[in-house]
């Protein structure tokens, strides 16, 4: 751990003035740094119908990402295994909560099949939350991974998995395919995991992060935070001081943005000067990458962000 005398203290990103919080009608008003990037409309229509050709699942549309047109533009799309529905109900994610369906046995195949006709590189994988199987989704987990794999061999493959409920056996049935990157998210900080993430746990999520580390140390690990929820900076900075100690290479740092009116109300937009200043907090820390900003997601730019990880 390094000297705390080198970092910025949260304090100061606590007593950044830079974010107009006012209120519009009752509501935070969007800032004018939240535009994002919408891509050519032709090629992230062709995406889409690939797609949906393949009966693909995608995080991209079920969390209503706005990086969407960006990624789909440039035939970059995020694969979500498992079914549409989810066995937990976070306050803040759009994904629909509901008794889930039986897995689709040729799932693995057609997700393969996607990211070779994409041409793809480099290949993330996420999935719904599984708490209604034995070894939630462990098994598909593998044979989604082994089937990109025998498609582009040359391919690198980022999984952003659930926590398994903290299943050891699950969670390494799962590392055991070396992963390039084994993301897991934390989300939010720990005062609002019950509010915002229902059904999960903290120390939980870190260990899982920090067993798949001791169970080979060349896999990269990389977990996401968002802001916005009512969180401090010093409760953000406090949660970077717990990845690192858990041995997590690469962090995200994104804006929650409100998917619907049943959703947590945001409760502040972090101006592009307050992510900066948490990056910097961060790559004092040691983190190999650090990723911040308003549209920082767990899989925008992941290739990119890889490579620049070295």
């Amino acid at each position: 751990m390094p000297d705390s005398s080198t970092l910025i203290s949260p304090d100061q990103i606590a007593k950044s003035t830079f974010t107009d919080n006012t209120h519009l009608n009752g509501q935070l008003r969007m800032p004018e740094w939240l535009k994002a990037k919408t891509g050519k409309a032709r090629q992230t229509a062709k995406t889409g119908a690939l797609l949906e050709d393949l009966k693909i699942v995608t995080v991209c549309e079920e969390a209503r990402c706005p990086n969407i047109g960006e990624c789909w533009s440039q035939r970059a799309a995020t694969f979500m295994i498992g079914g549409e529905r989810c066995t937990r109900a976070c306050a803040f994610c759009n994904i629909s909560t509901a008794k889930p369906l039986a897995l689709n046995a040729d799932e693995p195949t057609r997700v393969a099949e996607a990211a070779k006709r994409l041409g793809l590189k480099y290949v993330v994988i996420t999935s719904v939350d599984r708490d209604d199987l034995r070894d939630g989704g462990a098994a598909h987990w593998v044979a989604t991974i082994e089937a990109v794999r025998n498609a582009i061999p040359e391919a690198k493959v980022e999984i952003l998995t659930p926590d398994f409920k903290g299943d050891i056996r699950a969670i390494e049935t799962v590392a055991a395919t070396r992963p390039d990157i084994y993301n897991h998210n934390i989300e939010t900080v720990p005062r609002l995991y019950q509010t915002a993430r229902r059904g999960s746990k903290y120390e939980r999520s870190l260990e899982l992060l920090r067993h798949v580390k001791q169970f080979d140390k060349n896999i990269k690990t990389k977990s996401g935070l968002m802001v916005g929820l009512g969180e401090t900076a010093e409760e953000v900075c406090r949660v970077m001081d717990d990845m690192h100690a858990h041995q997590i290479d690469f962090v995200t740092i994104g804006q929650y943005l409100r998917p619907s009116p049943r959703h947590l109300d945001v409760q502040k937009y972090y101006h592009p000067r307050e992510f900066e200043e948490l990056k910097q907090y961060g790559k004092k820390l040691g983190f190999s990458m650090i990723a911040a900003g308003p549209f920082v997601r767990s899989s925008y730019h992941a290739a990119e962000d890889y490579e620049a990880m070295g």
